[in-house]
């Protein structure tokens, strides 16, 4: 009997996670979300669970939330929050993106209220305690700025979305349909190439890199055409947008379209009453 309602509740918990996470990419429903009762202890449950894509979700919705600096103080207070990040950093079977991300998060909280020689400390100390339990490959992640030709459609982002999510080394992306742009965050022994060919096996878009050079101003510099080897993900969690991009102001304008703060508070509360039933039955 238990056993049957566990089994039916994951579709419903991904689903749910996965909501919240769209949510809270939109900048103005982040206060709303961390202000709602149900929502934050149910993302720290969330990090215990068995679904690594429910855990993914979890933490990009965390990483979003805790974008918006009034959020902090109470995010990090919240009851089992540290705790429940450490967790999912120190297990042996949390995949190499999800521990980053993890310690990202983490980093974000624990530097809200600090001085700035602590803080320093402290994050170097988380730094090298990720890079422990990533190993050596693995060092951190870094930011790729893509320009796409040919993305200017929600079904050209949704080709170009399934290009990346193959790719073993993703982290995370974020778009910016209004200047054709593309911000990925990979790890570190990723080539960005990668992320080109990709791209390319699309058939209808071609990416090429945005640099900024010495004087600050940014070129396209385009990729080889040999296409490189792609390592492919087996095991997909659901990877999705990060709200740190170098072009803040453009990614806002992009997000605030289509914002619905209102819609989200009625869902919220769905959200929360969905929470209350699984977790404390």
């Amino acid at each position: 009997e238990k056993m049957n309602s566990a089994m039916s509740e994951e579709p419903d918990a991904l689903s749910v996670v996965n909501q919240l996470r769209d949510l809270a990419a939109d900048p103005l429903n982040r206060r709303a979300i961390v202000q709602d009762q149900g929502c934050l202890p149910g993302l720290i449950l969330f990090l215990d669970h068995p679904n690594p894509q429910v855990v993914h979700s979890a933490l990009l919705a965390l990483r979003y939330l805790a974008e918006c600096r009034v959020n902090r103080e109470k995010m990090k207070s919240e009851l089992g929050m540290m705790l429940s990040l450490q967790n999912v950093i120190q297990k042996t079977t949390t995949p190499g993106e999800t521990k980053l991300l993890a310690s990202e998060v983490y980093d974000i909280l624990q530097s809200s209220s600090m001085s700035d020689m602590d803080n320093v400390n402290e994050m170097n100390y988380r730094r090298r305690k990720a890079q422990f339990f990533l190993g050596s490959t693995n060092k951190r992640a870094k930011t790729v700025v893509l320009h796409i030709d040919g993305l200017d459609d929600s079904s050209r982002r949704n080709l170009c979305e399934e290009a990346l999510l193959k790719i073993k080394g993703v982290i995370s992306f974020t778009f910016q349909m209004a200047v054709q742009r593309c911000v990925v965050r990979i790890r570190s022994d990723l080539k960005a190439e990668a992320l080109a060919t990709a791209i390319a096996s699309t058939k209808v878009m071609k990416a090429q890199q945005v640099v900024k050079s010495e004087s600050g101003e940014e070129m396209l510099v385009p990729f080889q055409d040999t296409p490189v080897e792609v390592e492919q993900n087996t095991d997909l969690p659901e990877y999705l947008p990060e709200d740190e991009s170098p072009t803040k102001e453009q990614d806002k304008a992009v997000s605030r379209v289509g914002s619905h703060p209102e819609g989200a508070a009625s869902w919220l509360s769905t959200a929360a009453n969905f929470l209350s039933r699984s977790f404390y039955w």
